[in-house]
């Protein structure tokens, strides 16, 4: 019986390809969508909003975080595609018991493609993903003139280049939260020419308005710029009026969560719109 190894290594088995696969994890949703798997997915989460002919005609198993477990099992699936953050651990350890559930867990454009190459083998669509792969490599290759990236971008090693515009990324508010240096959102904002002040820190931690204030008394640490996050909380221009009050001296743009935080094909439209987003944060100074 083939061998399936996740990203966790954990080993799934499979006699055959899938032919009823449940995705809850919406940028991986995306993706089964664009390796032509139409017949094979046959449920999603409620969070799953690419594609829209998916999300209005596909069966809904509940939020990533709170999955229908009754309404999966009722489906009988072949497979399972989760995500060690998105989904809680005990619901999909629970699903494991029954069903063949593959994990993938994404801190960075290397882990993204891995994943793909891996979902693209258990899935029979090893053609198709590798076609992908090609593609956002190029994509991404084309944000820099730097060699160096160029020939390492999608490596897990340390990146070699500084980006210009010291930068916090918002992704909640009350409290403010922002993301670390180990989360695939501070890979993106490195490849879209942000670096992130916060990147000495784990995952999201709190932050407050007075340290985005304090970080502006010191050149190495001065937050030039704040991005504020479509997702998961919706920032709007009102947030931005609100904190251009308080913090005079920082340049304040929104930005499309998806385009930093989902790792699935949307790869492929990411380093355009980082092109047009630098563009945009580079004229306010």
């Amino acid at each position: 019986m083939p061998l399936f190894i996740d990203q966790l290594n954990r080993t799934i088995e499979l006699n055959f390809a899938p032919r009823k696969i449940i995705s809850v994890v919406p940028s991986q949703t995306e993706l089964l969508f664009d390796l032509g798997l139409n017949e094979e997915v046959i449920g999603i989460t409620k969070f799953c909003v690419h594609p829209q002919q998916w999300f209005k005609t596909k069966t809904r198993m509940g939020g990533t975080k709170n999955l229908h477990l009754d309404e999966i099992r009722k489906l009988q699936p072949h497979l399972i595609i989760a995500n060690k953050e998105e989904n809680v651990k005990e619901q999909i350890e629970t699903l494991a018991k029954d069903f063949p559930v593959w994990i993938s867990d994404v801190n960075n454009l290397h882990d993204a493609l891995e994943m793909m190459t891996a979902i693209g083998e258990i899935t029979g669509k090893q053609n198709e993903a590798e076609i992908l792969i090609k593609q956002i490599k190029t994509n991404f290759a084309s944000l820099t003139n730097n060699q160096i990236l160029k020939e390492n971008f999608y490596s897990k090693q340390p990146k070699t280049q500084n980006p210009k515009l010291k930068t916090a990324y918002l992704i909640w508010k009350d409290p403010y939260m922002t993301v670390g240096g180990d989360t695939f959102i501070n890979d993106m904002l490195y490849y879209a020419g942000f670096e992130n002040i916060f990147s000495q820190l784990n995952r999201y931690p709190q932050i407050t308005i007075e340290q985005l204030r304090s970080a502006n008394t010191s050149v190495e640490t001065q937050c030039q710029l704040l991005i504020l996050s479509s997702e998961p909380y919706p920032f709007k221009q009102k947030h931005i009026d609100e904190l251009k009050d308080q913090l005079p001296d920082t340049k304040i743009i929104l930005a499309d969560g998806e385009m930093f935080s989902w790792y699935g094909s949307r790869l492929l439209k990411a380093p355009a719109y980082f092109k047009h987003l630098q563009i945009e944060a580079l004229s306010l100074f």
